[in-house]
Formats: structure tokens, C-alpha cells, sequence
């Protein structure tokens, strides 16, 4: 017994620490086998899918609950939200051309720029935000199907709660849903043709919401009564910066580009051209749904659950109201499609690299898709949405997304001196540790920084007090002018994230900031979860994993440069 503990943690740090190499050769991916992803997609497609993830029936919801604490200054928060979003972008944009391209997104970045264990936290944290979103997005929609339908006389009042809006609960969180699960098994099964298939239908649907949300920008523009936007900002600055922390999780969704980094065309080009386009036309879309929403009545008589219906009906604008129905269907069902897609991939790069059954990693010789990981996850989400009421636990969502951006952002700053240091410095091991070791440090430090800065401004309720936001941010700045000073960059082939490190510096500032801005439950769910996924790993993954993939399964390399293209 006294040798093994020693040899078991031994094992464990050494297995932990592993990062996963990254090849010069120009080749993509090869699959000896012949059973690999088919690259399809192309910017468009890659637009429409992050759009797809991004917007859904929040676009209809999310502004007015934000309208009736921030006024008209929803505007600014869905700004200042977007402009967060869109540095995380960036972010992703440089990571999604720089590396191979193949599965992963977040968890691959993590896994070559840092640890094999730091790597399999961040795919635990996401893939749980995704697990309970989809569930939740799955009732939802029926939810809606069902309003639908009720609009016909021979269906009003004559559905079962527990055929689609969710029975009666049972020991306060069990509730039946019979036409969620079904809907999943419909997507499953459109995933399950191909890539090509569901790309199709994640076109028709996204297409037709942004074609629906545009009709109601311009509709509603001619109800605009300028008076409703004064005051601007009517409860102050504060709950405009608050009303952001809620805008950005309107925007999550723009990393499921990234994860189809191996059905892309062109890679290198069409990811960053991808994840950036889709946000900036979601910014958009909400800036104009925001100002429409608060210029057509007083932003105190917005309703709760349909705000933007209810003012359209306020107008005696029915047929809007119709139509934002369906947009919020549409919405809805291409959110939960490009959800289940990235859930899929994900547990399709982890079954290649050993940290997950081998059965993730299989690829269908002809459909060309990971068959198994989608009927897991489609299984996973009918679970869920079909007997529980996942919306009890819609409060610890994000908190995955925003640790996975701020890993994201910090992969680019490790990643664009980890080079440099290696080749300045290769004679002496002990120096280029310590100066990694000196730059983990004050990436540490930042989102300490904007935890603290979070819970200051979270907390104190006098203006006087929030002086001592100064201090974090201060220390926050020294740590980012030691990187840019101390740590030597290198520049990324490919797309560049500008103003590195500053510009994921503020990322991480920012997204832990939110982070502080949870719900303590969330906080808590991070700490279990972590746990839990340590002894994943500890008891199957650190004896399984192989950050070098075998050549009969698939060789990861970088991304063909535009020139090899």
C-alpha cells in the first residue's frame, strides 16, 4: 500500500500535465480508414450556424426582461454585451485558424496550449451547460408548437399540460413532456443523415427567422414613438452594465463554429469569417429588436414572458404577433439542432483522444457522421426534457461558457509566447518554465481581478464604495502590461487576434466579472462539477487518454495554410 499511492499520484500529475503536440505539416487530417467528416460547409453555412446557435426565442424574451430594468438604455446593454462577445470572437477566430482542423474547439485549444487535465475540465463545464440548455431549449419549443396549434378550434383546450407545455410536478422537480423527447428524436435523426442534411435545415429555419425578425424591426419602426426613449437610462449607468451581464448569454453560441472546424471547406479562412460574421449580424439583430421594443410603448408596461408580442398586439398588430411565433419556433429549433451538433463533436474529439470509450470516436463509413455520440446526446437531452423541469436549474447555465471563453482566451496568450520562449530560450529548460510559470501567474491574477471587481460592483449598494472597484482593475492592468512587456509574442499565422495580450486580457476580465455576477448555486455547481470531473479523470481517463493519436485512427495537424488551399 505505501508504494502505490506514491506511483497512483505520480501517474496522475504526469498524466495531468501532458499536452496534446501539434504537427508542421500542412495536411489537415488524415483518416486511413476512410471514415472521416465531410468537409461541406462554406462561410455561409458557417454564418448561418452560428447565427442558428445564437438567436432563438431570447431575441423575442431577452430584450424586454432587460427593457424593464435598463429603459431604453437596453440598447447600450446589448452593445456593451456584443462588444464583449465580440473580443471572445476574436479570440476564437485566431485558435479556429491557427489549429488543426478537427473537432474540439475549446477543449483542443486547451489541451495543446495547456494540460490534459485543464482540457477535460473545460469540455465537462461546457458539455453540462449544453446538456441542460438543450433540454431546457426542447420544452420550450413544444411549449410553443402547442401555443401554435391552439390557435385552431379543434385544438384549444384540448391538449394534455403533459403532452407538450409539461405535466403536473412531481416532488417539485420531476415534470412529463411528451413532445419534447419526440422533437429530439427528430433532430437526432436529421444529424444522423449527414452534415449536408441538417446544414439544409439549419439554412431553411435560420433563414426564415432572420427574415421574420427583420419584418418586425421594420414593422415596428413606423410605431416608434420617439418620447418612450427619454429617459434613456432611467433607473442609472448600474443597471445598464446589468442588463449586459444578462445580454451576453444572448450571444452564447457563437463557439459551435469552431467545433465544425472538420466539416469546414476551408478552414483556415472560413472559421474566423464564420464565428465573427454570425455575431456581428446577432448584434445587430438585437440592437434593432431593442430600440423597436422601447420606442413602441413605455418600456414600464413591457410584459414578462412575451414582451415583444404583447406590444405588437398593443398596436392591434396581430398578425405580427403571429409571425413572431413562428420566428421563435424557427429560432428554437435551430438553436437545439446546432446544440446537439456541437454536443456531438465534442464527445467525438474525446473518444479519439482516449478520455472518453472509444464508441465517441467511430464515424459512420457512409453517412459520415459520429452516429454514437449523437443518439448519446439526443438520449441524454430526451432524458432530461422529457422528465424534469430543467428550467428549476436554467440559474447554473453559462457558468461552463464563461470559464470556457476565459480558457479560450488565455490558450491565445500562452500560445502566442509559449513559441517564442522555446525558441529564445532552449538551452536552459529551468528558465522557460519559469517564464511560462511567470505568465500563468498573471493571467491567474486578471481573473482574480475581475472576480473581485464582480463582487464589488455586485454587492455594494453605495456609490461612494465603488472606489474600491479601482484596485482590481489597477492590479488587473499592472498584470497585463507584465505580459505585453515581459513576455515576448509571437504572431499567429493565419487570422491574428489584434492587440495581444491586451485584447484577451480584457476577456478574461470581463467574462470572470460576469461569472462573479451568478447565481451562488452556479458558483457551486462549478466547484462539484470540477470535482466529479477530477475523478473522472483520475479513475478512466489518465489510463486511456493519448495525446498523440494513433495514425489508424487520425493524425492531428494544423490547418492547411490559404496558399496550400
Amino acid at each position: 500500500m505505501r508504494d502505490s499511492s506514491p506511483s497512483f499520484f505520480s501517474r496522475f500529475w504526469s498524466s495531468a500535465l501532458r499536452a496534446k503536440p501539434l504537427s508542421n505539416s500542412s495536411d489537415v487530417v488524415r483518416i486511413n480508414s476512410g471514415e472521416g467528416l465531410v468537409r461541406r460547409l462554406g462561410p455561409f453555412d458557417l454564418i448561418l450556424l452560428g447565427i442558428g446557435a445564437s438567436i432563438g426565442a431570447g431575441i423575442f424574451v431577452v430584450t424586454g426582461t432587460v427593457a424593464r430594468d435598463a429603459g431604453p438604455g437596453v440598447t447600450i446593454s446589448f452593445i456593451l454585451a456584443g462588444a464583449s462577445c465580440v473580443l471572445n470572437a476574436l479570440c476564437y477566430a485566431e485558435l479556429a485558424s491557427r489549429f488543426p482542423a478537427v473537432v474540439g474547439g475549446a477543449y483542443l485549444y486547451t489541451y495543446t496550449a495547456f494540460n490534459e487535465l485543464t482540457a477535460f475540465l473545460v469540455f465537462t463545464q461546457m458539455m453540462l451547460d449544453y446538456h441542460i440548455g438543450a433540454a431546457s431549449i426542447a420544452r420550450s419549443l413544444a411549449s410553443y408548437i402547442i401555443n401554435i396549434l391552439e390557435l385552431l378550434p379543434f385544438f384549444k383546450n384540448n391538449i394534455p399540460n403533459w403532452i407538450g407545455h409539461g405535466g403536473k410536478e412531481i416532488f417539485g422537480f420531476i415534470s412529463i413532456n411528451l413532445l419534447a423527447p419526440v422533437l429530439l428524436v427528430v433532430l437526432t435523426l436529421i444529424l444522423c443523415r449527414g452534415v449536408g442534411e441538417s446544414s439544409l435545415v439549419n439554412t431553411i429555419m435560420t433563414i426564415t427567422k432572420i427574415i421574420i425578425v427583420v419584418v418586425v424591426i421594420i414593422v415596428g419602426a413606423f410605431e416608434v414613438d420617439d418620447s418612450n426613449w427619454s429617459p434613456f437610462a432611467p433607473n442609472g449607468f448600474k443597471s445598464v452594465l446589468t442588463g449586459a451581464t444578462v445580454a451576453f448569454f444572448a450571444y452564447v453560441g457563437f463557439d459551435a463554429v469552431a467545433n465544425s472546424a472538420e466539416e469546414s471547406k476551408r478552414p483556415q479562412r472560413d472559421l474566423p469569417i464564420g464565428i465573427i460574421g454570425s455575431l456581428v449580424v446577432c448584434v445587430a439583430l438585437y440592437i434593432g429588436v431593442s430600440l423597436v421594443i422601447t420606442g413602441m410603448i413605455p418600456y414600464k408596461y413591457l410584459g414578462e414572458d412575451a414582451p415583444l408580442a404583447e406590444a405588437f398586439k398593443s398596436k392591434g398588430l396581430n398578425f405580427v404577433s403571429t409571425l413572431i411565433s413562428i420566428g421563435a419556433v424557427a429560432g428554437l429549433t435551430t438553436t437545439l439542432l446546432v446544440g446537439l451538433y456541437v454536443q456531438s463533436r465534442l464527445y467525438l474529439g474525446l473518444g479519439r483522444d482516449g478520455l472518453l470509450p472509444a464508441i465517441f470516436a467511430r464515424v459512420h463509413p457512409t453517412r459520415h457522421t459520429p452516429i454514437q455520440s449523437q443518439i448519446w446526446v439526443g438520449f441524454i437531452a430526451c432524458l432530461l426534457a422529457g422528465l424534469l423541469n430543467v428550467h428549476l436549474l436554467s440559474h447554473v447555465l453559462s457558468v461552463g461558457s464563461l470559464a470556457g471563453y476565459s480558457v479560450v482566451a488565455a490558450c491565445v496568450i500562452t500560445l502566442r509566447w509559449k513559441d517564442n520562449i522555446g525558441n529564445q530560450i532552449s538551452s536552459s529548460i529551468l528558465v522557460s518554465v519559469t517564464h511560462r510559470q511567470e505568465g500563468i501567474i498573471c493571467i491567474v491574477v486578471i481573473a482574480s481581478c475581475g472576480f473581485a471587481a464582480g463582487i464589488v460592483f455586485r454587492y455594494v449598494v453605495s456609490a461612494l464604495a465603488f472606489i474600491f472597484l479601482i484596485i482590481p482593475i489597477a492590479i488587473a492592468l499592472l498584470a497585463t502590461a507584465a505580459l505585453r512587456f515581459c513576455q515576448e509574442q509571437t504572431k499567429a499565422s493565419g487570422f491574428s487576434c489584434p492587440w495581444v495580450p491586451i485584447v484577451p486580457s480584457l476577456c478574461i476580465f470581463v467574462n470572470i466579472f460576469l461569472f462573479a455576477q451568478l447565481h451562488y448555486e452556479a458558483w457551486m455547481r462549478f466547484i462539484v462539477l470540477s470535482i466529479v470531473a477530477v475523478g473522472v479523470y483520475a479513475f478512466y481517463g489518465q489510463y486511456h487518454a493519448n495525446p498523440v493519436t494513433d495514425r489508424e485512427t487520425v493524425i492531428y495537424q494544423k490547418a492547411p495554410d490559404e496558399e496550400a488551399l
